[in-house]
């Protein structure tokens, strides 16, 4: 354990972080799971709706640095290919 003020202080920030990270990473997991059952199940509006509230959630993540950018444009095309495959 930390003996010097500071040194606690950023561990009680680190773990201020890595709870709020954990809870950002979770919301978007949770999204583009809906996505995929949505898509799974074939149901066109219900594909489109949880895309639509899919998107600001990932892109969230990157604007706090949760995310890697080039890896959410990826999941963001990828899940736009597959809602629109069930579309068509």
């Amino acid at each position: 354990m930390a003996n010097i003020a500071q040194a606690q202080k950023r561990i009680r920030q680190t773990l201020k972080r890595t709870m709020r990270n954990k809870a950002r990473k979770s919301r978007v997991h949770s999204a583009i799971r809906k996505v995929e059952e949505a898509v799974a199940s074939g149901n066109k509006e219900a594909a489109q709706a949880a895309f639509r509230a899919a998107q600001p959630e990932l892109q969230r993540a990157v604007g706090k640095g949760v995310l890697k950018a080039n890896a959410v444009s990826r999941k963001i095309s990828r899940l736009s290919a597959r809602v629109k495959a069930v579309a068509a």
